[in-house]
């Protein structure tokens, strides 16, 4: 088994992997299978992979891409081999040469993004609403409407993520029409700790509909929490000169925490285009609450994300909004897609319809452009090395530019050129 792992040491994994791989192909009868199987292992573990789907916060392919400088390569990490290796100030004080605060770096740049006195980051939103929850309101009630009690990705429910925290729930409105005195009426019959507010972002209920504003939930007296999900700092979007088309009736955080929320959360890697993260935004007292609970210490994230989100944070404090892959991609001209797809000199250029994805902007559709193939080639583009991963429509293979980096245009004709000679 050894001599066979060392015969496919040419596949490039660790030796202990290659046994894994040998083992397999003996268990299997076929010992000349070793190196598929090796090929194979290594396609499973985590790596690069060009994204051609039109679906700019792809979930399954890691929601907002990051810069280059966060790239890891697929067999682990090359942070120093082209400088010296460095520590960081994570929980370190400079001023005072004592221990620090990791939630201080990054914090005090969402603060003030979003007008807020003060934010604190954890792992993931669901973690910064449950935190929320359980720091503000456990054993007490919590008023959400009915027509907010939604369903997130993995199968993840409000009702369910509430009762993880302690905090009751409790519903108030209707499925389609909910209003503030719905609120109101609900503060006066039970202990309401907190009134939470759930943005639909991966859906929409439209027809006889009515929902309550924060503004008029803030008058009535417990707390207001929004949970914003998507994650749109700003609705004025200074950071690109004016506000997409797309991104009409996305509420911002800063707006909503004018508007009288004491709380917003949302998601990092979603419209804010940076690592994956939960972020709580707003009020001084509530936020020390929130950071001083035990949870914090299960929910809080590492240095290669607090690092990431700071980068992302201050290109959004210089506008520099190509610094963002995120809202880099989202912008290019359709015009400029259309001259990349006539120049990839494969398939036929096409217009076609992006998405922002990771349920943000449900129904929003981004005018894009790309190539089109007749038959499904999906398979034999994710066999390529860097795998490119497009979509299938009705027997049409779409290779949309705008989630493409200008950069991966050659590895797109290559993959694309192997799969039709296949």
């Amino acid at each position: 088994m050894n001599d066979l792992a060392l015969r496919i040491a040419d596949v490039g994994l660790p030796h202990p992997l290659l046994v894994i791989a040998a083992r397999a192909a003996i268990a299997a009868g076929d010992p000349d299978s070793a190196a598929d199987e090796a090929h194979r292992l290594r396609r499973n573990l985590l790596g690069p992979a060009v994204n051609a789907t039109g679906v700019l916060l792809h979930t399954n392919l890691g929601r907002a891409p990051l810069g280059r400088h966060y790239s890891r390569a697929p067999l682990g990490l090359e942070a120093g081999t082209d400088g010296p290796v460095r520590f960081s100030n994570l929980e370190f004080d400079l001023g005072s040469g004592r221990r620090g605060s990791r939630t201080s770096h990054a914090s005090l740049l969402l603060a003030t993004l979003t007008g807020a006195e003060a934010a604190l980051v954890v792992n993931n939103c669901a973690a910064a609403v449950t935190l929320v929850l359980a720091a503000l309101a456990r054993d007490r009630g919590v008023a959400v409407s009915r027509g907010e009690l939604v369903e997130i990705g993995g199968g993840f429910r409000v009702p369910e993520v509430m009762e993880q925290s302690g905090a009751r729930l409790v519903e108030v409105g209707t499925t389609n029409r909910t209003r503030a005195g719905d609120y109101r009426a609900a503060t006066k019959r039970d202990d309401i700790a907190l009134l939470l507010k759930v943005h639909p972002s991966n859906y929409r209920i439209t027809g006889f509909t009515e929902e309550a504003a924060v503004a008029d939930l803030a008058k009535i007296g417990p707390p207001v929490v929004s949970d914003l999900g998507s994650g749109l700092l700003d609705e004025r979007c200074a950071w690109l000169g004016a506000r997409p088309d797309w991104l009409a009736g996305e509420p911002g955080a800063r707006q909503t925490l004018a508007a009288g929320a004491a709380l917003v959360t949302f998601s990092g890697d979603k419209l804010m285009g940076g690592p994956q993260a939960g972020i709580i935004c707003g009020r001084a007292d509530l936020i020390s609450l929130c950071a001083a609970h035990p949870l914090m210490r299960a929910f809080r994230p590492g240095s290669l994300v607090l690092d990431a989100l700071q980068s992302v944070a201050l290109a959004y404090l210089r506008r520099d909004a190509d610094a963002i892959p995120f809202w880099r991609m989202a912008q290019v001209p359709v015009d400029e897609l259309d001259e990349r797809a006539a120049a990839l000199g494969v398939g036929r250029p096409a217009r076609t319809s992006a998405l922002a994805g990771a349920g943000s902007l449900p129904g929003q559709e981004i005018p894009s452009a790309g190539v089109e193939l007749d038959g499904d080639y999906a398979a034999a583009l994710r066999a390529n090395d860097p795998p490119v991963v497009a979509r299938v429509n009705e027997q049409t293979t779409v290779i949309d530019l705008r989630t493409v980096d200008p950069a991966d245009d050659a590895v797109v004709t290559a993959a694309v050129r192997h799969a039709l000679s296949e």
